[in-house]
């Protein structure tokens, strides 16, 4: 796995997603699987990230200071409120696991399923799969019952 942090063009919404590789997120991105999830833009590119440097053993560690601006959405969080993000974090993905459990994996046939059923013509089924955003929102303006999932999903071939 592998996270980037991800930068919309319209409102420059910074945003942490997660793929199983660089090639999955420049499939998904070809393939218009990417949005904001602060305002949907699906012009999304990756975002200035800071390299994860340990230090030195013999070094202390330097603390500097970050100027706000006006504009600055982020949430400052002491290490208390940090672990009580990543506990929720946590929980989170294991709820989304759990509701997953009883779900068929359909890939890419999700939009095409979920209509069926929604039509009544294949029996209701808890399913998952893939679908671009511009797709979901047509789901969504039908009628057809669908959510995103915080997390992405492996398929199960792609499961070690």
């Amino acid at each position: 796995m592998i996270v980037f942090d991800l930068k919309c063009e319209s409102q420059g919404h910074v945003f942490e997603a997660w793929f199983g590789s660089s090639a999955d997120y420049e499939d998904q991105k070809a393939r218009g699987l990417i949005a904001c999830p602060l305002c949907g833009d699906e012009h999304v590119g990756k975002a200035v990230m800071a390299p994860a440097v340990a230090p030195k053993g013999n070094s202390r560690p330097e603390i500097v200071p970050q100027a706000a601006s006006s504009d600055d959405a982020s949430i400052a969080m002491g290490a208390g409120e940090e672990a009580k993000m990543r506990e929720l974090v946590l929980a989170l993905a294991k709820a989304q696991q759990k509701a997953l459990e009883d779900s068929t994996w359909v890939g890419r046939d999700f939009a095409e399923q979920a209509r069926a059923m929604h039509y009544g013509e294949q029996d209701r089924a808890s399913i998952h799969g893939e679908v671009a955003l511009n797709e979901a929102r047509a789901l969504m303006a039908e009628g057809v019952e669908v959510a995103p999932l915080p997390f992405p999903v492996l398929p199960p071939e792609a499961k070690n």
